[in-house]
């Protein structure tokens, strides 16, 4: 039976919702993806192997044939629906999305130059509404299309790690050390915040995810009361999303209020329990800020587990044809569903043992949005850290984390709903 009781959870959200990842303007989205589409049609690429693989999926099996045809049918008629200027949905069919995926894998991506929108997530950018249907929640969340979903990450990964992405990195429009880029104020002073050299090639940097995973400057984000483990300080570079109290062991995760379900969230971890009627705090990374995580407190990972999930799927309370209200589309995609992707994502979950007795056992879950979810656990297990040290990065992955405590912790919250810069406070043990 399903411990799904009435709400006795106390919330505290974030009036921002959106990290930087995709423009919050649904017309400069569907502008890029035009760009996209045109040079796809004008020039198919060739098929690469993991797009294959998910073409003969698609082929093959008649209920995922008649989900992805029906998901393009749905994204026209729901843009019609959500205004004129929405109507042409630059995508024509399944085969041309296809196509223009393949343009997406061999290229990095760049930041924006004049009259051009910031994609942070250009895959991400494409499916955009196609996964604001019913049909496309119905295909993103099949574990068969996200095992297709997961081989062409990992292609578009290793070209990110390779050389030939550093076509990005470079002053020319569009790159990231153009003169645009770097008056970005998450840019600003960029040689001055992060390791790097100006004077070098692409300024030092090797691919892509090199750039992506870079460092700070020795010393930059000096560790809050590195002695007193009543101090809890903030893992990731990264703004507040949610915090609640009294979160219940299961929950309907995919309702309006994207509830946390903890049972879901940990994996059916038999641990899990322990953290009913415990609390949640969640904060999302912006997609050109620093993209590694630290201790929040001092102690030693038990252990980890890497999740496998979906990459795409998002609640249909942020569809076209929600069950209750109306249309609402996410033009982040799922920057708004980062309660309900909690439970869904591919997911890394750090069982960590604090030193400070009055947390004990405590879980860090680092979440996958979109194609930004490779996680990389560097501390090794049972190693003993100090608060502030590295435990992990993401790789050009990963911009969502939580905070799960049990209902013993009682804790003061300082909240910022500004970005936070990681090993500064964010609570205090009572």
């Amino acid at each position: 039976m399903l411990d799904i009781r009435k709400p006795t959870r106390r919330y505290i959200r974030s009036p921002k919702s959106v990290g930087g990842w995709l423009p919050p303007n649904k017309a400069d989205v569907l502008q890029w993806v035009k760009k996209i589409a045109d040079m796809s049609k004008a020039n198919p690429p060739p098929r690469s192997g993991p797009v294959k693989a998910l073409e003969t999926l698609i082929n093959n099996n008649a209920e995922v044939y008649m989900l992805f045809h029906e998901m393009m049918v749905e994204a026209v008629a729901g843009m019609t629906a959500c205004g004129k200027k929405f109507i042409d949905f630059p995508i024509s069919d399944v085969a041309h999305l296809l196509d223009t995926l393949d343009v997406i894998l061999t290229t990095g991506p760049a930041f924006f130059s004049a009259g051009d929108p910031q994609i942070g997530t250009p895959i991400n950018a494409l499916l955009v509404w196609p996964m604001a249907t019913k049909a496309g929640f119905a295909v993103f969340i099949r574990s068969d299309v996200n095992h297709a979903i997961k081989g062409i990450l990992d292609y578009w990964g290793a070209f990110l790690k390779s050389p030939n992405s550093c076509s990005v990195l470079t002053n020319a429009a569009g790159g990231w050390f153009s003169a645009a880029a770097l008056d970005d104020p998450h840019m600003r002073d960029f040689d001055k915040t992060y390791i790097c050299d100006p004077k070098k090639p692409h300024w030092g940097f090797t691919s892509w995810d090199n750039f992506f995973t870079r460092e700070f400057k020795p010393n930059l984000r000096p560790v809050c009361e590195p002695k007193d483990d009543s101090c809890i300080v903030n893992a990731a570079e990264s703004t507040f999303f949610n915090k609640v109290e009294g979160v219940h062991l299961r929950d309907n995760f995919w309702l309006k209020g994207q509830p946390y379900s903890l049972y879901h969230m940990l994996d059916g971890d038999a641990r899990a329990s322990q953290f009913a009627n415990g609390s949640v705090y969640q904060a999302f990374l912006s997609a050109d800020s620093y993209h590694r995580w630290h201790a929040p407190v001092s102690g030693r990972i038990l252990d980890y587990k890497i999740v496998p999930g979906a990459y795409y799927s998002e609640p249909i309370l942020f569809g076209f044809d929600p069950d209750d209200g109306t249309p609402a589309p996410d033009a982040g995609a799922d920057e708004n569903s980062q309660g309900y992707i909690s439970a869904v994502a591919a997911r890394g979950l750090l069982w960590i043992q604090a030193d400070n007795p009055k947390i004990g056992l405590m879980c860090m879950v680092f979440i996958g949005m979109a194609e930004v979810s490779t996680i990389d656990v560097t501390m090794a297990v049972n190693k003993h850290f100090q608060k502030g040290e590295q435990l992990g990065m993401f790789h050009f992955g990963g911009s969502s984390h939580c905070l799960v405590f049990g209902p013993h912790v009682k804790l003061n919250w300082k909240i910022s709903h500004n970005q936070v810069h990681i090993n500064s406070e964010l609570a205090r043990v009572k």
